[in-house]
């Protein structure tokens, strides 16, 4: 997700909101306690130093950093400094090949934009989320090598769109990397509005402290605020986050978070406006977090993003199949 950086003030801790899980790993697909057998017996996960403080990173030397998660939804105003209009990856889709998902939209939002450290001004211009005002988007995280967020959910999306084109569905993605910043948090949520989607996915990775291992996916809160209503989606982006979660664990044998949420993998929160906008069924994944050492191995394994796409790819499958 997004983080502070030297030209960005941090954001205020915040504890993401706890309440009862649906997911646990005993509820999950079969094969999902193998795989956590299998994380287990590989590095495990230790205790999280500061387990409500998911979105806030370190800055890193290669990547600067701003400062909140939502930097990586939409959001294009026609202000001056606004987002560009979107470009063809959130304009048209691939064609779809005959399959189960025939008919079926998902839209992909790659979490931030590997132009946005050169445009400082424009990704911390203030967006209306509903809510609050918050920050166009963000740079993201990076490893303590260098490999950054953008990176990261630009290759998965690339995996996920293939697999599920494969299947029938219709994919967009909100960007290609084809644009020289954002789109801006309310833009995301937007493209997915707008294009009717039955599924939107934000792919991110995490910037937590050393130690802080595992994935989680977010859910939208029940948010009735400005131009923020999300009654309506919250039961099905439950239902799509509870698969999501499921076969995540079972593909790639990562274990969910063990320093966010009760240990199921699943987090709802209601400050993210790529979630807070959204009219369709939407929820963000944490793939892992890319400031420990373990998870970090994991992130850069081109194999294991293939899992990783798979498993996300499986649990959108089930969502819409039913």
């Amino acid at each position: 997700m997004s983080y502070a950086g030297p030209e960005f003030e941090p954001s205020p801790p915040r504890r993401p909101r706890r309440g009862p899980l649906t997911v646990a790993l005993a509820a999950l697909v079969p094969g999902a306690l193998l795989g956590w057998l299998v994380y287990e017996t590989v590095g495990g996960s230790g205790g999280g130093d500061d387990p409500g403080r998911a979105d806030v990173r370190s800055s890193s030397p290669a990547v600067s950093r701003a400062p909140s998660d939502d930097a990586k939804e939409p959001g294009a105003s026609k202000e001056p400094g606004a987002s560009p209009s979107p470009t063809k990856s959130a304009a048209a889709s691939a064609p779809a090949a005959s399959g189960p998902l025939k008919g079926k939209v998902v839209v992909i939002d790659p979490g931030h934009n590997p132009g946005n450290f050169r445009h400082a001004a424009e990704i911390n211009r203030q967006v209306d989320i509903g809510t609050h005002r918050k920050e166009c988007d963000t740079t993201g995280t990076s490893t303590n090598a260098g490999y950054t967020e953008a990176e990261f959910t630009l290759d998965v999306a690339h995996r996920l769109r293939t697999l599920l084109q494969e299947q029938g569905a219709t994919v967009t993605l909100t960007q290609d990397g084809d644009r020289p910043f954002g789109p801006c948090v309310d833009e995301r949520a937007r493209i997915g509005n707008e294009a009717k989607a039955d599924a939107v996915v934000s792919i991110h990775a995490d910037g937590s402290g050393a130690g802080n291992r595992g994935f989680h996916v977010i859910l939208p809160g029940s948010v009735r605020a400005g131009a923020a209503d999300t009654r309506a989606i919250v039961g099905p982006s439950r239902d799509l986050g509870e698969r999501v979660a499921g076969r995540f664990v079972a593909v790639t044998g990562t274990a969910p978070s063990n320093y966010v949420g009760d240990g199921g993998g699943l987090v709802t929160r209601k400050d993210l406006g790529g979630l807070n906008l959204s009219t369709v069924p939407k929820v963000f994944i944490e793939c892992g977090n890319m400031r420990d050492s373990k998870d970090a191995a994991l992130l850069t394994s081109g194999a294991w993003r293939q899992k990783a796409a798979r498993g996300i790819s499986e649990g959108i499958v089930g969502f819409l199949r039913g």
